[in-house]
């Protein structure tokens, strides 16, 4: 699903830009509460343990405030963002050994929920997210990036830096090799219950 960014969104979008461009940094904000989360799930997606996760997005968006000048307009401010983000969790990987990713999916507290199939389906969640990070770092990047931050191919190439067709060709990869691991896990899984 890619994010779909209407007209009306980008030129509000593109408002609080040159609101906070001509001093109303409070209108920042708003660009903080909209992608803090995104960005935020992207790092722990790459590798980030929670308090890595939650300083690099807080520099992310410190980092942008002081480039927002030169962000392109014409281009997507959540592709922007996401390359900030990404970019800062490869720095800081480079300058220390990565920390082991522990998944903590959110807590699902809606009411009249069965608290079993929470439990089944948080369980579940944090099996494919285990599973995710057994991907390569390419692969787990683009399935992020597209599921969880629902950007288009395009966008995706532009936050990485890399040829469209290398996209199309990771995901495809990632996601058939995730099937593949998912595949291998029930059969274990199967194999353990059966009785003997």
């Amino acid at each position: 699903m890619e994010e779909c960014v209407d007209g009306n969104e980008k030129d509000r979008e593109m408002q609080w830009i040159s609101n906070v461009l001509d001093g109303r940094k409070e209108d920042y904000a708003f660009v903080v509460n909209r992608y803090k989360n995104k960005i935020y799930g992207l790092l722990r997606g790459m590798g980030a343990d929670h308090q890595d996760a939650q300083d690099l997005t807080q520099e992310t968006f410190i980092k942008a405030y002081r480039k927002l000048a030169s962000h392109d307009t014409n281009k997507s401010l959540a592709a922007w963002l996401y390359t900030i983000a990404a970019n800062l969790l490869k720095d800081t990987l480079r300058r220390s050994r990565p920390t082991e990713w522990l998944a903590d999916p959110p807590p699902d507290h809606l009411p009249g929920k069965n608290p079993e199939m929470v439990l089944l389906q948080e369980e579940q969640r944090t099996e494919v997210q285990l599973l995710i990070q057994q991907l390569p770092l390419n692969y787990r990047i683009v399935l992020l990036l597209r599921y969880t931050n629902d950007l288009s191919y395009e966008e995706m190439s532009e936050v990485l830096d890399v040829p469209l067709n290398k996209i199309q060709n990771d995901l495809y990869r990632a996601k058939k090799r995730l099937k593949k691991m998912m595949t291998v896990k029930e059969v274990r899984t199967d194999g353990m219950l059966k009785p003997r």
